[in-house]
């Protein structure tokens, strides 16, 4: 993966607007927070081949760390903490973001095919 790059990722996201597409999210501090502090909850969520269709798509961010939505007619794709992205099988989009030791913290991915399970 590599760092985002604002502008590539805007066009491949506006690339998918309009369309059936599949996304997959998920977002974890999970082992992380209670190796670090055993009074951290553990939190995550993960929905995978989403299908949805999405009027409106932008990332935004600092140069560090950037949050992507996506505008669908009756409500919002949100991720935070994004910080790196690739294309991969040729058209699909990830973008993940990772903490300061490389561990995933938080994924959003988006494709006209489903993902593999």
């Amino acid at each position: 993966m590599k760092p985002i790059e604002l502008e590539k990722v805007q066009e491949k996201l506006e690339g998918f607007i309009n369309k059936d597409v599949y996304v997959h999210l998920e977002t974890t501090n999970g082992a992380y927070a209670s190796h670090v502090n055993e009074k951290a909850y553990n939190v995550g969520v993960y929905i995978r081949n989403a299908k949805v269709r999405f009027n409106q798509a932008k990332i935004v961010g600092d140069g560090k760390s950037y949050r992507a939505g996506l505008k669908m007619d009756i409500g919002w794709i949100y991720a935070e903490g994004l910080t790196d992205w690739e294309i991969f099988e040729g058209e699909k989009l990830l973008m993940a973001g990772h903490d300061r030791e490389g561990r995933l913290m938080v994924a959003l991915q988006i494709s006209e095919t489903p993902f593999s399970y």
